[in-house]
């Protein structure tokens, strides 16, 4: 039987150097898609799947997410004194439990091997989910939970994809497999941005695994890659020689918040897909797209 994926990780250390001014001062993880930051969509998600223990990998200047996923007893008690019972039911319904958050720091920029091998004491010998919190998967079914529900009828090792355009594909880590028409199907092979022309396939790593723990003795011994960083798809690489790695296509939206025209696509589409905003907000654009 497969140990159950109780853990995820969300490596948060990054600068979000592409947003400033706006993240000079605050993390470019607690930037608003609408009205809730983009890790707390994330986190939805997450928790939508099942996942019990939120585990955050951290840098330098990122206290705010710490305390947006703890109780703030001055401003539930002023929403309490003003009657607002709708807006503090909603704080306290996104609030952890005690106990299921847990932060660590990544106190160097060496990559996202690294940021996922500073949590292996937190995961201990346990598979578990991770998820890169700029891309934002918007579908019916949260795409953790699709994958999840593959895990547990194909154990191994899940990674989450989507097709880009073939002239993209130099962008993004890259996989070929077996049926590339499976909404899950085996992975042949792995490649981290392959030069223009060289993809095995048109289908990228969407920013959603979930990895066995013998990837920790991997990424411990990994060598630096691209960027001088500890690259997590290197390791994946080494660790598919020895444990079956499979793809799971994920058929709705992505919307990369780590660009501006993403994160502005990303407000747009969120927004329509709110009942409460839909029609106001479909008018709004309207009355500037005809200017």
């Amino acid at each position: 039987m497969n140990k159950p994926i109780r853990k995820a990780v969300f490596p948060v250390a990054g600068l979000g150097t592409r947003f400033l001014p706006a993240t000079k001062a605050m993390p470019k993880e607690m930037l608003t898609v609408v009205d809730r930051p983009v890790i707390q969509h994330v986190v939805d998600e997450a928790r939508a799947a099942g996942i019990e223990h939120l585990v955050f990998v951290t840098g330098r200047n990122k206290v705010v997410i710490e305390d947006h996923f703890d109780n703030q007893f001055e401003l539930e008690r002023t929403l309490q004194e003003r009657g607002k019972t709708k807006e503090l039911e909603a704080l306290l319904r996104d609030l952890p439990g005690p106990g299921q958050t847990s932060f660590t720091r990544q106190q160097n920029p060496l990559g996202l091997g690294h940021a996922v091998w500073c949590a292996r004491e937190i995961l201990g010998n346990e598979p578990f989910a991770l998820l890169l919190p700029d891309m934002l998967h918007h579908a019916p079914v949260p795409c953790l939970r699709g994958m999840i529900e593959a895990y547990n009828e194909t154990g191994g090792n899940i990674v989450g994809v989507y097709q880009v355009p073939q002239d993209q594909t130099h962008q993004y880590g890259i996989v070929d497999v077996e049926d590339p028409s499976a909404k899950v199907s085996p992975i042949r092979a792995m490649v981290e941005k392959p030069p223009r022309g060289t993809a095995p396939s048109d289908l990228a790593i969407s920013g959603r695994y979930i990895l066995q723990p013998e990837i920790f003795d991997i990424l411990a011994k990994q060598e630096h890659g691209a960027g001088g960083e500890i690259q997590l798809t290197d390791a994946m690489i080494t660790l598919a020689k020895t444990q079956e790695f499979s793809a799971y296509r994920f058929d709705g939206d992505i919307y990369d918040c780590g660009s501006k025209i993403g994160f502005l696509a990303a407000n747009v589409a969120y927004a329509l897909a709110r009942e409460d905003l839909a029609g106001d907000f479909r008018a709004a654009l309207s009355k500037l797209l005809d200017r």
